[in-house]
This record gives C-alpha cells, sequence and structure tokens, in this order.
C-alpha cells in the first residue's frame, strides 16, 4: 500500500491503493488519543465508500473506549455545529471533498467544531507514524448513538445572521446544484425557509456525481446550460462536502468560487463592519470590498485551519478561500455553502439587482490557476529559480511562495491534497496572469 496524503487537518487516499482498514485505524486512534474525555461526532457526504470507511472508524473509536454520536451523511459545515451542540469533545468527517469518486478522506475537528490547527495536525501526523495503539478492555468499549436532528441548528444559525423577511418576499427560483453531495440536507430547507421556489440537481446524497465533483467553469457546463434557459434567478454549485459554492447567474454564466467571498463581504460589512481575513490564493477584489468599507483585511496561509486562526486572531467579522469557501463565525468558524446562499440573496434582495449585475459590479481581477506535478525532492530548486527570476517582486516564503507587484501577484505553493504544485496568478488581464503562469511553471520545471 502506498501512504495517503496527509494534511494540515485530515488525510486523504484512494480506495485500495493508498486507503486501507489499517490506514484509517491507526489514523483515527492517533487522533482519538489525543482528545480529552467526551464524545466523538462522526458523519459522512454521501460518497459510496463513506458508510464501510464510517463503520471501520466507529468500531476504532468504540475499541478505544470512546462513545460516538454517528450523525450519518451530513454537510462539513453542520459537523462543526454539531459538535459544539453536542458538546462533543471533537469530530470526524469522512469526505474526500472536491476529489474523484475513487478517493475518500477523514477531516478533523476539535471540540470547537473548527478544522484542527497545524499544530495539532502535525501532532496526529506523529501519531500515526509512530505511537503504538492502545486498545481498551472489552468491559470498557464505548457506544454508539444516533442525532436525532442535524439540520436545524445550522440552518437556524444561518438565519440568525440575515433578515428572512425581506427574502421570502422575494421568492426567488434558485437551482441548487449539490452533485450527489450532502449538500442537499440542508441546502433544499434552508432555500424553503428563504422562500425560495427550488430545483435540485444531484439532491439524493449517493455519491452519484452528474459532473466532475470539483465547481469549476468548465465541469459546470451542463448547469450553466440548464439555467442559460432563464428559468432561474440564480444557481448555486456545492462541493460534495458543501463548505464550498461556486454561483452561475440568471444568464447561465459562471461566476465562480472567487465571487463568492467577495459578494457575501458586500453584504456582511454593509452591517457589520470589522477585520476580514481571506488566504494568500484569494482574489484582491476581497481588498477592493473591504476597503470600500473602511475595514481592514489579512492575508494568512492556505488552508482553511490557518484561515481562522487568523480570524480568531483578528477578531474578524467575516473571512473565507478563494474556493468558493465563506466562513461566518457568528455560524461557525468553518467553511460554509450555506452562509455564502443567504448572504447572496440578501444581498440581490437588498440592492434589488440580479445577480448578475450584483457581480458585474465587484473590481475585475482575471485570476488563473495551473497545476504543476513536481516530485517532492524536486520543489527546493524549483522554488530557487523562481526567487531568482521574480528577484524584484516583494516574496513571502510564509507558505509556498507569494510575489507581489503593485498590479499583480503570483502564488506556488505544494497542495496539502495532492501530488502537485498550485501555480495562481492574478491581474488585471487574463493574458498576462495565464502568461505570468506559464512562465512561472517553466521555472519550475527548469525548462
Amino acid at each position: 500500500m502506498q501512504e495517503p496524503i496527509i494534511s494540515v487537518s485530515g488525510l486523504r487516499g484512494i480506495l485500495g491503493l493508498s486507503l486501507s482498514p489499517e490506514t484509517i485505524s491507526r489514523y483515527i486512534a492517533a487522533f482519538v488519543e489525543q482528545l480529552p474525555e467526551g464524545s466523538i461526532l462522526l458523519s459522512r457526504d454521501g460518497r459510496p465508500s463513506g458508510w464501510a470507511i464510517g463503520d471501520i472508524v466507529k468500531g476504532t473509536i468504540n475499541l478505544l473506549g470512546r462513545d460516538v454520536i454517528d450523525v450519518g451523511i451530513a454537510a462539513t459545515p453542520t459537523v462543526g455545529i454539531l459538535v459544539r451542540e453536542n458538546r462533543c469533545t471533537g469530530g470526524i468527517q469522512i469526505s474526500a471533498s472536491h476529489n474523484p469518486p475513487q478517493y475518500n478522506g477523514i477531516k478533523l475537528m476539535g471540540a470547537d467544531g473548527r478544522v484542527i490547527s497545524a499544530e495539532k495536525g502535525a501532532q496526529v501526523k506523529e501519531a500515526y507514524q509512530d505511537q503504538p495503539l492502545t486498545w481498551a478492555p472489552w468491559e470498557e468499549i464505548g457506544n454508539t448513538s444516533s442525532c436525532d436532528d442535524a439540520t436545524s441548528a445550522h440552518i437556524e444559525k444561518v438565519l440568525a445572521t440575515i433578515s428572512p423577511g425581506p427574502i421570502q418576499a422575494k421568492k426567488f427560483k434558485v437551482l441548487l446544484d449539490s452533485n450527489g453531495g450532502s449538500g442537499s440536507i440542508v441546502g433544499v430547507k434552508l432555500l424553503e425557509q428563504l422562500g425560495c421556489e427550488v430545483e435540485v440537481i444531484g439532491g439524493e446524497p449517493n455519491g452519484t456525481f452528474l459532473h466532475p465533483a470539483e465547481p469549476t467553469e468548465a465541469n459546470l457546463k451542463s448547469i450553466s446550460d440548464l439555467v442559460a434557459q432563464g428559468k432561474f434567478d440564480v444557481a448555486f454549485c456545492q462541493d460534495p462536502d458543501a463548505d464550498r459554492l461556486a454561483v452561475i447567474d440568471e444568464k447561465g454564466r459562471y461566476i465562480g468560487e472567487e465571487y463568492t467571498v467577495a459578494l457575501c463581504l458586500q453584504n456582511v460589512l454593509a452591517q457589520r463592519k470589522g477585520a476580514v481575513v481571506i488566504n494568500g490564493a484569494t482574489s484582491r477584489m476581497n481588498e477592493d470590498v473591504a476597503a470600500s468599507f473602511k475595514c481592514s483585511i489579512f492575508r494568512s496561509a492556505v488552508g482553511e485551519a490557518n484561515v481562522t486562526q487568523e480570524m480568531m486572531l483578528r477578531d474578524a467579522v467575516f473571512g473565507g478561500e478563494g474556493n468558493g469557501g465563506p466562513i461566518d463565525p457568528q455560524v461557525g468558524y468553518i467553511r460554509d455553502s450555506f452562509v455564502g446562499m443567504a448572504n447572496i440573496l440578501e444581498l440581490m434582495t437588498k440592492k434589488k439587482k440580479p445577480i448578475s449585475k450584483l457581480a458585474d459590479a465587484l473590481p475585475r481581477y482575471e485570476i488563473v490557476k495551473h497545476k504543476v506535478e513536481m516530485d517532492a525532492e524536486e520543489l527546493p530548486a524549483g522554488f530557487d529559480r523562481l526567487k531568482q527570476q521574480y528577484a524584484g517582486a516583494q516574496v513571502d516564503e510564509g507558505d509556498g511562495l507569494r510575489f507581489t507587484w503593485k498590479d499583480r501577484w503570483l502564488i506556488a505553493r505544494a497542495s496539502n491534497t495532492e501530488p502537485i504544485v498550485r501555480v495562481i496568478a492574478e491581474s488585471k488581464s487574463f493574458d498576462q496572469s495565464e502568461d505570468m503562469c506559464i512562465a512561472a511553471t517553466r521555472t519550475l520545471r527548469g525548462v
């Protein structure tokens, strides 16, 4: 067996190749044995392999002498809330997020309902690699119980951040693309409570993806074509565990993930002024939006755990990542597609404008993202070549390499979840951003 990919917040691998019962059990034990006393919440997205992995996880936790609250299928942000609501000592979500069907994984959360920190993640990884397992005696085996209501608390928290009444009066026609993931479970109920007429694509959480899992423009062409027929005010497209949100406007145009947080910010900062946190690979349009409200904005390292850590440090009123992951601390320190839906619908209501015009009004930048397959041992030399090539830029080495100029930026960093280097550039021109990515990719490869 190959080793799975272990990132800051969890584990991900391909079943039968890098993900086995032994791997799963060892990793869960490494996490659980570091938790204080208390029950552990368990959930999964809709992937077909999730139930079998869930049985391994439950058995491992019980055999370690700990109790499990099994939620069944739920969205990742819902799990974060339920951990707090049930006063659990930690949470486990079985999900491979946007990865293809052959993948699955494990995301870890602390008692505060947020993805564990980089420091905690490093401790779990070390224990996974080196610490022997200590099983409980037969008379101390833990129990498993179920969760009677897995949706109400989440919906209530989201609705408390907005004014539902005016939205309900608009009776928006919404297409919800959950793509066979867990997003429809809360998504349909939330949208209906907001008075929306909802049509769902991939509403059965069975892991059967109707299109590739990552909500990119190319993968959502069939959804765009459907919306272009003119029956909907907006389409909300989720990834399988529903912590990310991409938007398609009423004309069928893919607005995309990068606009999600910026649109939310326009709504949130009009009501709650304060600091904002985004990661180093998120569009600078968010900086412009924050500046228009005279609010400070800070950048963290890429990764949800890093964003939420910085949000807590800055006492931020909002934050998120440019992959479509808004984070509202009033709901939870976790990326949440439902927070995005609610804020965008409220913005449409207050501004009395369609989503197309709201998106067009945002500062326009062109962000381009490339992937480079590279062996880990090749990275240091590739990064050195980049630093020589861009010696005139401001360089931040805290998270891969981030080069900043007055009118553009470029980031190159190793992925936490895939064996690749992500090269991302943003400028006012698509051609310039594309050229920057191509040039950086060649330099990384030494071409």
